[in-house]
């Protein structure tokens, strides 16, 4: 008999909240899109504003995303001391791959790490080679540099380094925003992660599914 109330009792509560619901999903696709996934990597001093967002809006869009800690599951501070608690070790999530996208967020210190490290070096060559998305923002191109990621893409990246990027003729170079070359997408810094974010997601699952994202987040009328 209880449990026959508890139903009773959800079933109002669906219908008393049911036009929120509905308003909900007019911008989520989290039943249509689980199939696309993607890996976050997570470094001490990554900037965190860009990846709670990229985070935030490829959740929004129904992509199943993991946060993966470079160092382990353990807490991880970020450029602003902000600590963020990884999903899984970097180790433990490449295993449970392969991903439709990486996303690199930047912060010095965070991309000094990506760009140091062999194990992030190996899945982003193994992205590239299966002809899967690369995406990075802020700092994090330099780490892709260091790997030897896209030569000869065009590509942006934190304004201020634009010289290293250039060096060597390895790249060509954007100011815009956001730049798209084949499955290398990158964006400049904390001001334009929704626009970065919502990149991916058109890539991934193509505008029809960034529009209502924008439309929720009221970065689009």
């Amino acid at each position: 008999m209880s449990l026959l109330r508890n139903l009773y009792k959800l079933r109002s509560i669906y219908r008393r909240f049911n036009r929120n619901i509905i308003f909900h999903s007019s911008y989520s696709y989290f039943s249509n899109n689980m199939s696309k996934t993607a890996i976050v990597l997570l470094a001490e001093g990554a900037e965190e504003m860009e990846l709670v967002i990229s985070v935030d809006v490829l959740r929004r869009a129904g992509v199943g995303v993991t946060i993966a800690g470079l160092s382990g599951k353990d807490p991880v501070k970020c450029s602003r001391d902000v600590i963020i608690v990884p999903d899984a070790s970097l180790e433990d999530a490449v295993k449970k791959g392969p991903y439709d996208v990486v996303v690199l967020p930047g912060g010095l210190g965070g991309a000094k790490a990506l760009a140091a490290s062999a194990e992030v070096g190996c899945l982003l060559q193994q992205q590239e080679k299966a002809g899967r998305i690369v995406a990075a923002i802020c700092a994090a191109p330099t780490a892709l540099k260091s790997h030897g990621i896209g030569p000869g893409k065009l590509l942006t990246s934190y304004p201020s380094l634009k010289g290293q990027m250039l060096e060597n003729n390895v790249y060509k170079y954007s100011e815009e925003d956001v730049v798209v070359d084949g499955q290398l997408i990158t964006s400049r810094g904390p001001g334009t992660a929704f626009k970065f974010g919502l990149a991916i997601v058109e890539k991934l699952l193509g505008k029809e599914a960034a529009d209502p994202v924008a439309k929720g987040l009221l970065l689009k009328n």
